[in-house]
């Protein structure tokens, strides 16, 4: 199945995708049904509202509704699993692929306030001039879990979404000096959509080795700027689910970022390889559009941002 989150004539819902038509939960004024609401109950209970929605609903036509991000997640964990995409970016920095990297499967926490739909504009980060896009493929968690193994962690991923981790490059390579972050590098928007796949609509896309082997594309204005396979990450999902349950909770809605894929997955990358700023970073009025097999596509246009807002400097204490 495929769920989303909408609106329609004004009213936020969710339901289930079919047909380029949207299927609303049943709602009411007291009780509107919201994806991660379902989530939370647990799988059964999410695809019995989801077959209910397909035979007692009046369908919306997906023309008709502005899609938003098919769940808010508590939590969002984005990790770095190609390693075509870190070599490339290292070398824009004349390093290379540390071997830190190999240990394990590295991720920070973004922003999960910052979420934005398959088709809403994205303002240019305030203080940015080299705005770039990432494509990434995210697990959605649907069930809780501690200490779990790669096994056990494959029954706990729900399901699949697209995520746009968009990136101020200029602001984070600056703050990232100082030992910390990404912080406002990666703060303001990730797009996530344009709905939630379940996992065994993806399951035929499985290879020999558990990698998802799915076709990832971005284009800007028209014009591909990358293409890559998922089956390229170097850990599989429950892996990084079972690494980031270490010590911890997973729970559902929380989300797990692939990480940016290789071979022109962000701009980043490729200036890193070519030692210029080519393709050019994103100003407003480009278009981004990323398409993922078996899921779907985004589609969002960069838009002037806020001026960032003055702060004084530290104050010297040493």
């Amino acid at each position: 199945m495929k769920f989303a989150s909408f609106v329609h004539d004004g009213k936020r819902q969710s339901g289930v995708v079919a047909d380029d038509q949207l299927h609303p939960f049943e709602n009411s004024l007291e009780h509107p049904v919201d994806l991660l609401g379902l989530i939370v109950e647990g799988e059964e209970a999410l695809r019995e509202a989801g077959e209910r929605a397909l035979t007692a609903s009046l369908p919306v036509p997906l023309v008709d509704a502005r899609l938003l991000p098919p769940l808010q997640p508590p939590t969002v964990r984005d990790y770095m699993t190609f390693e075509s995409h870190v070599e490339g970016v290292a070398r824009g920095y004349g390093d290379t692929v540390p071997e830190e990297w190999y240990a394990a499967p590295a991720f920070y926490f973004t922003n999960p306030y910052a979420m934005i739909g398959a088709h809403d504009d994205v303002p240019v980060p305030p203080g940015c001039g080299r705005f770039d896009f990432e494509l990434e493929v995210a697990a959605v968690i649907g069930k809780a879990g501690r200490d779990l193994t790669p096994e056990q962690a494959r029954a706990h991923i729900l399901g699949y979404t697209i995520l746009n981790d968009w990136s101020a490059r200029d602001l984070q390579a600056r703050e990232m000096r100082v030992r910390l972050g990404p912080a406002k590098g990666k703060d303001t928007s990730t797009t996530l959509g344009p709905w939630l796949v379940t996992a065994d609509e993806l399951e035929p896309h499985r290879d020999a080795d558990g990698f998802l082997d799915l076709a990832l594309t971005v284009a800007v204005n028209g014009e591909t700027i990358g293409q890559d396979r998922l089956a390229n990450m170097a850990w599989t999902f429950e892996e990084m689910a079972a690494y980031a349950s270490r010590g911890t909770w997973i729970r559902p809605g929380d989300v797990l970022g692939s990480g940016t894929c290789g071979n022109g997955g962000c701009l980043a990358e490729l200036w890193g390889r070519g030692g210029v700023l080519q393709p050019p970073p994103l100003a407003p009025g480009d278009t981004v559009t990323i398409t993922v097999e078996g899921i779907g596509t985004l589609t969002n246009t960069v838009v002037e941002g806020a001026t960032p807002v003055p702060l004084p400097s530290a104050r010297r204490r040493n």
